[in-house]
């Protein structure tokens, strides 16, 4: 099948879709129905065509896989829809339309062949994928040249141009879209012991950070610890882009609402943030309030609310360890217009914060959960912090360290046997504060 046909059809259906962008198109269902009405039509021109020129006609087969191809370029990523089909990637690399490279679960990485024939076809791909595919239209051009998306399928994609020499992709594939700690614990995230406690802490209501590096599994864990929430919970996630999904299972979680940050539009207005979001959450009683990734103004928001009632509210960041993820949150706040200082900061963490969980991730690929820190409080301005999981080597964490009696006693309210914890010795002085 000629890639010059395509483009044909591909082309007619896109200046008709345009021509009616602003009038007839509603919702992503209706966008698709009238595109596949406009393929139909292109292909009767294409065999009206080939008539005339008395070329053979196009074969239903052939017919379908145009269609198909024209769909998957429109409301996909068309060729790199087709390494995404295999289950084993994880991530995708595109350095330039020629430059792909793949990898897969368990570490192997290899080259592909090119998805585009030029690096401006290779543009116009994520442009429209970027109009089309989110909740609301981004912008991919000159003056937008970063673009954060997130995929049908889950996947976050992120591309550049014009600040690089070529135009480049990275798509990070989320494999774990129903996750329970129970499925982590069998993938080796962590032991029974830490699935137990993790699950404990959920149901006590405890407040928790997530933190670790740039695909360390952040967004998988944090799912994972919503799914042992009761399914009933009225949860309000916050996110750059939509990663988490919750409403796509109701059956787990009833009541959700997912909020999403939008840029501006070609005038410069019309921008949410999130600390926007965040400070509108607050009016909407949520049970639990969700951060995707803090890393920004929001963080001080967060912290009031947390601090005010929100018990078993939790979010991301990115951290190097679990006692990093203090000075990265009182990093962000001095940056807030308010300019909060760093000891106001850490008052607002001893109060709303009960415990810090850092994932991490092994040379072999394998994420596992590298330590658990309880906030114990605050002192001389500083945030008092005790490791009660560490790993040693290349193990899982372990206990290490004793709980406070008081959450001791909140977790024996969700069911926890503290008796189950079998204590190692850790690597730190654990008592000392950040």
């Amino acid at each position: 099948m000629a890639l010059p046909l395509i483009d044909r059809v591909l082309s007619m259906v896109t200046h008709e879709l345009e021509q009616t962008e602003t009038t007839r198109l509603g919702n992503r269902l209706e966008q698709k129905a009238l595109a596949r009405q406009f393929i139909l039509e292109a292909l009767d021109v294409v065999a009206a065509d080939r008539a005339r020129a008395f070329l053979p006609p196009l074969d239903q087969a052939e017919e379908s896989r145009i269609a198909a191809e024209v769909m998957s370029t429109l409301f996909g990523l068309g060729p790199i829809d087709r390494l995404l089909a295999d289950e084993t990637v994880e991530n995708v690399s595109v350095n330039g339309c020629d430059t792909v490279w793949v990898h897969h679960a368990g570490g192997e990485k290899r080259r592909v062949g090119a998805i585009a024939d030029s690096d401006s076809e290779l543009v116009a791909l994520i442009r429209r994928a970027a109009a089309r595919l989110g909740r609301n239209e981004r912008r991919f051009d000159i003056a937008n040249p970063f673009l954060d998306l997130r995929l049908p399928d889950g996947s976050r994609l992120n591309a550049v141009m014009a600040v690089s020499e070529r135009p480049a992709v990275s798509i990070r594939r989320h494999r774990h879209e129903h996750v329970t700690l129970a499925d982590l614990c069998e993938l080796g995230t962590f032991d029974e012991t830490l699935r137990d406690f993790l699950s404990a802490a959920v149901s006590a209501r405890m407040s928790i950070i997530v933190c670790g590096g740039t695909n360390a599994g952040k967004t998988t864990l944090l799912r994972a610890l919503l799914n042992a929430c009761d399914a009933d919970e009225r949860l309000i996630t916050i996110e750059d882009r939509l990663e988490l999904g919750l409403a796509a299972d109701p059956d787990r979680h009833r009541d959700v609402i997912e909020m999403e940050t939008r840029t501006a539009n070609i005038e410069g207005t019309g921008e949410i943030t999130m600390q926007q979001l965040v400070r509108n959450a607050l009016a909407m009683s949520p049970d639990r309030l969700i951060v995707g990734e803090v890393r920004g103004p929001e963080v001080a928001d967060m912290l009031s609310a947390l601090s005010t009632g929100n018990d078993g509210s939790m979010c991301t960041i990115h951290a190097n360890s679990s006692q990093a993820a203090f000075s990265k949150i009182a990093t962000y706040a001095l940056r807030s217009t308010e300019h909060i200082p760093v000891e106001a900061t850490n008052r607002m963490i001893a109060e709303s914060i009960d415990f810090v969980v850092h994932v991490g991730r092994a040379r072999d690929g394998q994420r596992q959960v590298r330590s658990v820190r309880e906030v114990t409080g605050a002192s001389s301005g500083e945030v008092n912090s005790i490791e009660v999981f560490t790993a040693n080597g290349s193990d899982t964490a372990r206990p290490c360290a004793e709980l406070q009696h008081s959450t001791q006693q909140r977790l024996a309210s969700a069911g926890f046997d503290h008796s189950s914890l079998e204590w190692e010795p850790a690597h730190e002085d654990l008592t000392c504060p950040h």
